[in-house]
């Protein structure tokens, strides 16, 4: 799942690098490269340039195409997004560079996130079904034929499991990277923690640079099911500290870093971890010998942002291309030859806009067909719906398409109960994961579902007492801003507070309550009852919950060290998917109820 945006305003004043900086930063040392003419031995050249591109949260992407909404992708900012227009960057500044002056690296968060990746993870899955060798992965086809260089593990490469990972990572022509993705058993590294690239300089030594490659903690914790005892993960910080030594110590006269982390300190499961998750600006400051870092995992636009090392005073430079393909990270390095050795004398960074290319006629060439199979499945019909089913008000209001996502919940986590456990009340979490959602009155399809249900999450049956189920609820009731009693409410600045995103905002089923929008944090939950009588304290409950929130995404409170009644491998999506093909009908008013408000003081907001 993705993670908390940072606050983008506190990037601005440092992002000011423009597209004509990128230009002007590829003409340094042009000149001397070509000094040798009429037999005479070519120059040392003292001064040489070069660039590095950088994508990340890729999320398989390759078109501009939104396949939940079965159309072209588009936003009130004009934005596109897929790798495909990537490349068309990619190659114009490979030609106004030079073929040998560019690497292009990438910060994770490839195999998962669109109805292709599904497609080749779970339809026709990459590692073969059935006896037979499977496809080629689509973002392997389209990474190779860019001939990336590098890409770090993102937290999302794990949601298929290890075996479909390793099967990506064979067929990828790059390496993988992850420094601190470590083997359970013997605590070396799992994967490649870095790579050595050479910038070669006519006349004079390569440019050696070292890319390392690291990964986020949080695998440990919203992956548990696939990683526990065969893969840990350690801070970014501290393999920072082991490797960027040793890159130097190779000889590396650049060392860059591509980072599945944010750049804010920010961590979204409180204790659980002894590491932090957002952790980019802390190598940065913490780690010295960096020259650059690619940042990932938080789905934000920051062009170029600076960090001074504590310990050596020098700046670090950071860029963070935005999320699927809508940007480009561009680094460009000035270095100067000195007593035979190259030191970066400047280095910029921006992000390019992808809607301002078309999309690359070879990609589309490649992945036409596979993009095609993927629209025809998930347009497949697998029955109808009696009502529209929209997710518009779902962030305040209690709606029929969260309702759908409790009772497929409930009903699968009943049936494996054993018969103890199967005599306690049922109750089901779960959140909004996009606003613009709809599962239309008529025919439903598989689009329509997986719009609804975007994430890879399987399901988990949590015993919680109805004292913990009260924390629980209050810890996602600080998902409001707090709105006085008698003062206008305007849904447009009433979400989000503390910097709580939607996917993170779990409402309940099965048991009724307020959330009083005008009392402070902490204190908003009022009239929790189960079956018309109040929730007693020692009340036991199993709580229907995905693997994400039970493994402590988010930091919920007692959920990660709740005792567990029932777990699934099967994802969620999938469970819904297979509801509605076995019902034919999707009727909300089976399973639909308003158990849960916003109140003021009392009174009810809407």
């Amino acid at each position: 799942m993705p993670v908390s945006p940072m606050n983008r305003r506190q990037f601005v004043k440092k992002s000011a690098v423009t597209g004509a900086a990128v230009a002007a930063a590829g003409a340094v040392g042009t000149g001397t490269a070509q000094a040798a003419d009429l037999g005479k031995p070519a120059k040392t050249p003292k001064t040489w340039s070069f660039s590095i591109l950088g994508t990340t949260d890729l999320h398989s992407h390759v078109f501009n195409w939104d396949y939940y909404a079965n159309k072209a992708y588009s936003d009130s900012k004009g934005n596109t997004y897929g790798i495909a227009r990537i490349a068309t960057l990619v190659k114009q500044l490979r030609e106004q560079k030079g073929e040998d002056r560019v690497l292009l690296v990438d910060a994770g968060d490839i195999i998962q996130g669109t109805s292709l990746a599904y497609y080749y993870a779970n339809v026709d899955p990459i590692t073969g079904k059935d006896g037979k060798r499977g496809p080629k992965h689509p973002m392997a086809i389209a990474m190779n034929e860019m001939r990336y260089d590098a890409a770090a593990l993102g937290n999302h490469e794990f949601n298929y499991g290890i075996e479909v990972l390793r099967k990506f990572e064979e067929q990828c022509r790059f390496p993988l990277l992850g420094a601190n993705a470590l083997d359970a058993k013997t605590l070396r590294p799992a994967f490649q923690p870095y790579t050595v690239k050479r910038i070669r300089v006519p006349g004079a030594p390569d440019i050696k640079v070292g890319i390392l490659g690291l990964t986020n903690p949080g695998i440990a914790l919203w992956d548990k099911d696939n990683v526990s005892g065969k893969m840990t993960f350690t801070g970014l910080v501290e393999q920072a500290k082991k490797y960027v030594p040793r890159l130097r110590a190779l000889g590396c006269d650049v060392v860059f870093l591509t980072d599945h982390s944010g750049l804010d300190g920010s961590t979204s499961w409180g204790d659980e971890l002894p590491y932090v998750e957002n952790a980019s600006n802390l190598v940065a400051e913490q780690v010295p010998g960096i020259d650059a870092i690619l940042v990932g995992h938080t789905h934000v636009d920051v062009p170029t942002y600076t960090v001074k090392n504590e310990e050596t005073g020098e700046d670090v430079l950071l860029s963070e291309p935005y999320c699927y393909g809508y940007r480009l990270s561009v680094f460009d390095f000035e270095l100067e030859l000195v007593h035979g050795c190259w030191k970066v004398t400047g280095k910029t960074a921006t992000t390019l806009n992808s809607n301002t290319v078309a999309e690359d006629e070879r990609i589309t060439e490649l992945l036409t067909a596979d993009h095609e199979l993927v629209v025809k499945y998930v347009n497949t019909a697998i029955g109808t719906c009696t009502e529209d089913m929209s997710t518009a008000e779902a962030c305040w209001k209690d709606v029929p398409a969260i309702d759908f996502i409790h009772q497929v919940q409930m009903e699968a986590v009943k049936s494996g109960l054993s018969t103890a456990d199967a005599a306690l009340p049922l109750i089901s979490v779960a959140a909004c994961f996009s606003r613009t959602a709809d599962i239309p009155k008529g025919d439903v399809t598989i689009r329509d579902v997986a719009g609804l249900y975007i994430y890879e999450n399987t399901l988990y049956g949590k015993k919680l007492t109805g004292a913990q189920l009260k924390d629980y609820l209050e810890y996602a009731a600080k998902y409001y801003h707090q709105v006085p009693a008698g003062t206008a409410v305007d849904t447009a600045t009433l979400t989000n507070a503390n910097s709580f995103w939607d996917y993170m905002y779990d409402t309940a089923a099965g048991v009724s309550y307020e959330i009083d929008i005008a009392a402070a944090e902490g204190s908003r939950i009022k009239n929790l009852t189960y079956n018309g009588a109040a929730v007693a304290d020692d009340q036991v409950f199993v709580v229907a919950v995905n693997n994400y929130r039970a493994n402590g995404g988010s930091g919920y409170p007692h959920i990660a060290a709740a005792e567990s009644a029932y777990s699934s491998t099967n994802q969620v999506r999938d469970l819904m998917i297979a509801y509605a093909t076995a019902k034919g009908t999707i009727d909300p008013t089976t399973f639909a109820a308003t158990n849960w408000k916003l109140t003021q003081g009392g009174t009810p907001v809407f």
